[in-house]
């Protein structure tokens, strides 16, 4: 992504042209001994999460208004109400704040990252909805409440799955977020790969062929590699690709935009890890969704392959991986910090 953004502004200059949306006073960074990075408290962590989570809600507002938007013809009410019902009814809403985070680390201003950010969300929102559906996971409960096709049907919940992943491309393309075209070119074309047939979705089928969908209804029997692979397209690629749209929105140079990718990944990882052991420790009250389920559907996972002792151990490895990959950035990095914390030690 980062030679496709760098190619689409090479006839304006390259990096040149970049670093004209770079705020004043800002500096290339220089790597950081860990013992000079700074840490936030937790309380600290959970108001910038909550604060980032209602400006995603309030962006998410307007963009889910009863109101056509410019170009389009109607919104249906109980598509809109489908959509909405998905994407306000709460929710960490982790990959808004590493959007946000991720381009804070180049001074751009929230403002600027938040429509980024809700559609990510929306991306991820869009996901949930099909997950649930009985063709797929078949899962009855979501963030507490019925998942979107008990509350409604399987028709509305595919529709509005639907129409939150192309208002997200909706989102992205405006001018609300970056004036620089050719920035939104690469932020576009960085959420399709991250959530399409080499990511996202693709990550999806291979988890469907795991369980045995297409093989006689047996669950295969995968090598830690290709779990590993699996997960980083299902669960890990919108996340990377979260942490690399701060870069790109912030002119990062390649050695910062390597950093927030591999801190990406690694975090990513962890996430579906964490999450593993949720399905395989958490009661449905503290979850806010089914558990238990990974174990019946034969999943492949890594609490299944390594047992929940090795898993935690390699959860923690990830958790380091993410942290070292940002000494870059220094104590400015603290909030990403707290961020793959948060993720390890989540129970929901």
């Amino acid at each position: 992504m980062r030679r496709s953004l760098n190619a689409m502004t090479a006839d304006c200059g390259g990096e040149a042209a970049l670093d004209r949306g770079r705020p004043l006073g800002h500096q290339r960074t220089q790597s950081v001994p860990a013992q000079a990075m700074s840490a936030i408290s937790q309380e600290s962590f959970r108001r910038r999460l909550q604060a980032v989570a209602a400006a995603t809600a309030a962006e998410l507002e307007r963009a889910l208004a009863a109101a056509a938007r410019a170009g389009e013809i109607a919104r249906p009410e109980r598509l809109l109400a489908a959509m909405r019902y998905a994407a306000l009814g709460g929710g960490k809403r982790l990959r808004p704040l590493l959007v946000v985070e991720s381009a804070a680390l180049f001074g751009v201003a929230e403002t600027k990252a938040i429509p980024v950010a809700a559609a990510f969300e929306c991306v991820h929102c869009y996901s949930l909805v099909h997950d649930d559906l009985p063709a797929m996971d078949d899962d009855e409960l979501r963030r507490g409440r019925p998942s979107l096709h008990r509350a409604f049907d399987e028709a509305t919940a595919i529709l509005a799955g639907d129409a939150l992943l192309t208002l997200a491309f909706d989102l992205i393309a405006g001018e609300a977020g970056d004036p620089d075209p050719s920035v939104r070119v690469a932020l576009v074309g960085l959420l399709a790969r991250a959530a399409g047939i080499g990511g996202m979705a693709g990550g999806q089928m291979l988890d469907l062929e795991a369980e045995g969908r297409f093989a006689g209804q047996r669950p295969l029997s995968l090598p830690l590699e290709h779990i590993e692979r699996l997960q980083s397209m299902k669960t890990g690629a919108l996340i990377a690709a979260a942490c690399e749209a701060g870069a790109i929105l912030g002119r990062a140079n390649p050695a910062e935009h390597d950093a927030l990718t591999a801190y990406g990944r690694a975090l990513g990882s962890a996430f579906q890890i964490a999450d593993d052991l949720l399905d395989a420790e958490a009661d449905v009250a503290t979850a806010g969704k089914p558990v238990a389920k990974d174990a019946k559907r034969g999943k492949a996972t890594l609490v299944f392959a390594l047992g929940a002792d090795k898993a935690r151990g390699r959860l923690a490895a990830r958790i380091e991986e993410a942290n070292n990959a940002l000494k870059i950035f220094g104590p400015r990095a603290a909030m990403l910090n707290e961020t793959a914390r948060f993720v390890a030690e989540r129970k929901a």
